[in-house]
């Protein structure tokens, strides 16, 4: 019989013993939290099993990451660094992508594994970079807002290869014909609901966040948080998308 609390407390001991061992050694905690996962995970102690349950419960983790994500991305701060977001930021994408799909080509490989390859290496995790140049009060230093920029692009170009990589697999799998259509509906469903939590969405948040903050209750405030984080996670699975 699974229990859901297990692994929940399995996560939470492992994690609280590797950062009180990182920070002893004044490293990252973040290389704590992932070497943690990794030992703990199914390819090495297996005390996480690889099960529907534990699925679950990943993915509100990255739920809460995506959310985490979204409270460092500032389009005023987008708009500000342009330069460095579209010219740095693109320039480190667009050749990342570019020398894993010429070291695919050299090792005659499909095209689309290289695709897939190097748009997963060119990305970074915004949550765990940032958090880092926090820790170390580089975040507003030359290099550091530098590497932010970057980042606000990778956050802003996942959004496409995530439509585009498993749309490839399909066209692998099945060598139909329809691709472009497949590929073409998953863009419309990304531009509509990006356009409701853009626009609607907040019109709507706003006052609604303001009127629970009025209320000066902790509690209320991270209830709030977690029904309209989990809410919009249950929307956008409705609309066929991650």
């Amino acid at each position: 019989m699974f229990n859901p609390l297990q692994p929940v407390l399995i996560v939470l001991a492992v994690s609280v013993l590797a950062v009180v061992i990182f920070r002893s050694l004044r490293l990252p905690p973040m290389l704590g939290y992932l070497l943690a996962g990794v030992c703990i995970g199914p390819h090495a102690l297996g005390w996480i099993a690889d099960s529907d349950e534990t699925r679950h419960l990943a993915e509100f983790g990255v739920v809460f990451l995506m959310f985490s994500v979204g409270l460092e991305f500032s389009l005023p701060k987008l708009i500000t660094m342009k330069r460095i977001v579209f010219g740095f930021g693109t320039a480190q994408v667009v050749v990342s992508i570019a020398v894993v799909m010429a070291i695919v080509w050299i090792l005659a490989l499909d095209w689309h594994t290289g695709l897939v390859l190097g748009g997963a290496l060119a990305m970074s995790s915004t949550a765990i970079v940032s958090k880092i140049l926090t820790e170390r009060a580089e975040l507003n230093s030359t290099h550091g807002r530098q590497v932010i920029g970057v980042l606000l692009f990778q956050d802003l170009a996942v959004i496409p290869l995530l439509i585009i990589m498993p749309a490839l697999a399909i066209e692998i799998d099945s060598d139909t014909s329809d691709f472009s259509w497949m590929l073409s509906v998953a863009l419309l469903k990304v531009m509509a609901v990006l356009t409701f939590l853009l626009f609607f969405g907040q019109k709507l948040m706003r006052p609604w966040f303001h009127l629970v903050a009025r209320q000066k209750s902790s509690e209320l405030f991270v209830l709030n948080v977690l029904l309209v984080t989990l809410g919009i996670a249950w929307l956008t699975e409705l609309a066929g998308l991650s």
